[in-house]
């Protein structure tokens, strides 16, 4: 992921979390092809996907790629015997590919726990910023199924292939998450100039041979993805200041420092690798126009709904990557953040770094495991619907069916208690009933609600039987019908 700090005022909150936030674009081209505005209103459906951080960074449990990058941020901190000398430090990441063996790598376990949670789309990291490529590509042996890595010798060791069949096996929509940079490609940082940060460290109109090597490269290990993975339902394209010169926003501040055109021809990628993938969503983070199919508001859940598809993606610890002892959200505060994103016409990517051994840890499939049976009773107030005004009130959330005949109202439990306690009475505004109408309370079915409309509001009565008492966890959904 990249870091960036917002200062777009839409925003509700950012988390405050070790990984920082990402400024998103306010501006929208909807797709031509019909096929991808098909694919993307199929995507919107979906609302929670599983987000994999997974390098041989996590062996040193760093932020992914980023301690290499020779930048003076929180997040790029050296540490540990090597972080005294940058060239040392540097050497030693890159001998990582030479101990990372995850041998308890089991793709088919991580899709029936996120199945289970009620996710139903997967993007996983085939190379971040580093370089190295996490699937078979031909094009560089910094790779984990090089005979210098350990694990190349296993059956399983192509991973990226693993995780997609089994994932796919299992129903999901699947999706590549790929760097533009590569900080350990010869022909983006030129080992005749010492990098000084996150950019191309050349100028590439004074070595246009060496740039389109590096573009050739890119669309070579782009093509691989798309022919031999099977089917790929998104192309997630990180590190935004891989872009041309004419589209950077000085008003951003990460932006400012990108001096070069990086320019590596948006639009021959996407021909391509739409013509392999029909469809195909590909998402060039940050970079406005018609190679953003969606957009990628990290760390943040906006106020109000976006006027174009998105997503959040959130990390379900504070780092994007494996980090010992982790602290990791609760299954309250992630089945908040899922309702509050929904309710704005979002989806919920969700991250979790698999451990350098190659699982989760226990503490992410206890999460999983307690947002899935949440899941199982709310799930058709989850998926497929679409923002309602006023979308949030105190701790009431608004969501309708694509049809508008049905309405959901969710009633969130406190931020640090799991329990709903419900009141007397609960005022929906601007919610307008007749007769026919009818509620239900998804938690409780069997009870029957009652509800009074005067001036377009409507006060649902809640029977004494369920009056003051838990009456679920993490947040209840009444279902009325209109």
């Amino acid at each position: 992921m990249r870091r960036s700090c917002p200062l777009i005022g839409m925003l509700l909150f950012a988390l405050a979390v070790h990984a920082q936030e990402h400024n998103f674009n306010t501006t929208y081209i909807k797709p031509a092809d019909t096929l991808v505005e098909k694919k993307i209103e199929a995507w919107q459906d979906l609302k929670f996907g599983l987000f994999m951080h997974w390098g041989t960074y996590s062996q040193w449990g760093v932020v992914e790629s980023w301690s290499i990058c020779p930048e003076d941020e929180g997040w790029t901190q050296r540490r540990g015997p090597y972080s005294a000398s940058y060239y040392d430090y540097v050497k030693a990441y890159q001998n990582l590919q030479t101990t990372f063996n995850p041998v308890n790598f089991n793709p088919d376990k991580w899709a029936a726990a996120a199945k289970e949670a009620g996710m139903k789309y997967v993007i996983f990291t085939t190379k971040h910023h580093d370089g190295f490529c996490m699937f078979d590509t031909k094009q560089t042996d910094y790779k984990i199924t090089s005979p210098k890595t350990p694990f190349s010798s296993n059956p399983k060791a192509n991973v990226t292939k693993e995780i997609f069949e089994a994932f796919r096996k299992d129903g999901f929509m699947t999706g590549a998450y790929f760097s533009k940079p590569d900080w350990h490609s010869p022909d983006y940082w030129w080992p005749y100039f010492p990098p000084k940060d996150r950019n191309v460290n050349y100028d590439p109109a004074q070595y246009p041979d060496r740039w389109n090597a590096f573009k050739d490269y890119t669309y070579n290990q782009i093509q691989e993805l798309m022919t031999g993975y099977g089917k790929v339902d998104v192309l997630w394209l990180d590190g935004g200041w891989v872009r041309p010169l004419s589209t950077v926003d000085k008003t951003v501040e990460w932006q400012r420092g990108i001096q070069y055109n990086q320019d590596i021809d948006m639009a021959h990628i996407a021909k391509m690798a739409r013509s392999y993938q029909p469809g195909l969503m590909v998402v060039d983070r940050t970079v406005s126009g018609e190679f953003e199919n969606y957009l990628t508001p990290e760390q943040t859940v906006p106020k109000e709904p976006l006027p174009y598809p998105w997503e959040s993606c959130i990390t379900m610890g504070n780092s994007w990557s494996y980090v010992p002892n982790d602290h990791y959200k609760s299954a309250n505060t992630i089945i908040h953040l899922l309702l509050r994103i929904v309710s704005r016409g979002g989806n919920l990517l969700l991250n979790i770094g698999p451990s350098p051994l190659g699982d989760y840890s226990d503490t992410a499939y206890s999460r999983l495991k307690k947002i899935g049976a949440w899941m199982k009773v709310h799930g058709e107030a989850v998926y497929a619907t679409k923002p309602l005004a006023p979308y949030e009130d105190g701790p009431v959330l608004y969501l309708q069916s694509k049809d508008k005949k049905t309405v959901y109202v969710y009633v969130l439990s406190d931020d640090k208690a799991d329990e709903v306690v419900l009141p007397a009475n609960i005022s929906l505004q601007g919610i307008a009933l007749n007769k026919k109408s009818r509620i239900v309370l998804l938690d409780e079915p069997k009870e029957k609600i009652k509800f009074k409309t005067e001036g377009g509001a409507t006060t649902l009565s809640i029977p004494s039987s369920l009056q003051d008492k838990t009456v679920g966890k993490y947040a209840v959904a009444f279902k009325i019908t209109l």
